[in-house]
């Protein structure tokens, strides 16, 4: 159950979980019947460019309400817009796993954006192989598992899929001798790069971007990151700085704005990861001023998803607080 503004506990998928129809008729007030016409998408298109960063939601932060049954993947983007206002979103292949390929389902997600008014921006790839593994079959098998999310990506009206370089060294004993004379953060990167320019490679044949989040391992050391991002050396490929996911292994984490900004050069997407908030509304891992000062000194003015993750408060209030930290940042750069 989720509470709603009025403070009246409800279910998210008896609120949310609407026929096509009801859909239409319930975002109507919404848009405050504004249609869209060409003057206000003009109007609208104007006031996003006059800000310094636009903001978007990613699914992620509802996680535990999706996996408890209470929200439908489909209706994530009636939450977004109804609940936050918010008028982009990024996806999570897992909450829609088995329908990447389905014409008839991607078009109903196509469609319920289109009658709100949101911009769908990218899909986020898990649990398809490691791109950088150590076996040249599984690496490729890997890649092309990703295939598919590119199209389902290009079919969503998305500007890119968020892939994973992990990687791990080479077993005892299956050295190539290619290998035998690199250490293991040398040998893992290599492997990252072959892996992720064929994926590139094949998203560029589509028009789709290829980008890589920190998210463990080496990819979450800044450095090797970004040398990755160097070797492969293609327009389309690109990072997603994500201001929290710095742990390298258990102990061991990275500095996180020294991640970031040595991240940004290569970023087409960022994530404004959250955990917790104190009484002031500002996130006590991450000074969301300071980190942000980073993103725009790189020059970058796109979307920065709201990536809520924590246990302290609900995902609804999570996600709030989120956006309403990112809304004073923004109005503190203007």
């Amino acid at each position: 159950m989720i509470t709603g503004r009025s403070g009246t506990a409800r279910s998210v998928s008896a609120s949310y979980r609407l026929n096509r129809r009801e859909f239409i008729k319930k975002t109507a007030a919404i848009t405050g019947g504004l249609a869209f016409t060409k003057l206000n998408s003009s109007m609208l298109t104007k006031a996003d460019q006059s800000l310094p960063f636009k903001i978007s939601l990613a699914e992620w932060s509802l996680h535990r309400t999706i996996r408890k049954g209470d929200l439908d993947h489909l209706d994530f983007v009636a939450i977004a817009k109804n609940e936050f206002g918010i008028d982009a979103i990024e996806y999570v292949n897992s909450f829609f796993f088995e329908k990447a390929q389905d014409r008839s389902y991607l078009k109903e997600m196509r469609s319920r954006c289109d009658d709100l008014g949101v911009k769908s921006l990218l899909i986020m790839c898990d649990n398809e192989g490691n791109l950088g593994d150590p076996d040249e079959a599984k690496r490729m098998e890997a890649v092309e598992n990703h295939y598919k999310w590119a199209e389902a990506a290009k079919y969503l009206g998305c500007h890119s899929i968020r892939v994973n370089a992990r990687s791990s060294d080479y077993a005892p004993g299956s050295w190539p001798e290619n290998a035998k004379k690199l250490n293991s953060y040398e040998n893992q990167l290599l492997l990252a790069v072959d892996g992720l320019r064929k994926l590139t490679e094949f998203g560029d044949t589509i028009g789709i971007n290829t980008i890589v989040e920190n998210h463990g391992g080496l990819s979450s050391n800044g450095k090797w990151l970004a040398e990755v991002m160097e070797k492969v050396d293609h327009p389309r490929v690109g990072t997603l700085p994500d201001f929290g996911n710095f742990r390298i292994e258990e102990g061991e984490w990275y500095d996180r704005y020294q991640g970031v900004q040595e991240l940004m050069p290569y970023a087409k997407a960022v994530s404004a990861k959250s955990h917790q908030f104190d009484d002031d509304g500002n996130e006590i891992n991450t000074d969301f001023y300071k980190m942000m000062n980073i993103v725009l000194d790189a020059g970058y003015n796109g979307y920065v998803g709201i990536e809520y993750e924590g246990s302290a408060h609900s995902e609804m209030e999570g996600i709030r607080l989120t956006h309403e930290l990112l809304k004073n940042v923004r109005t503190s750069n203007k």
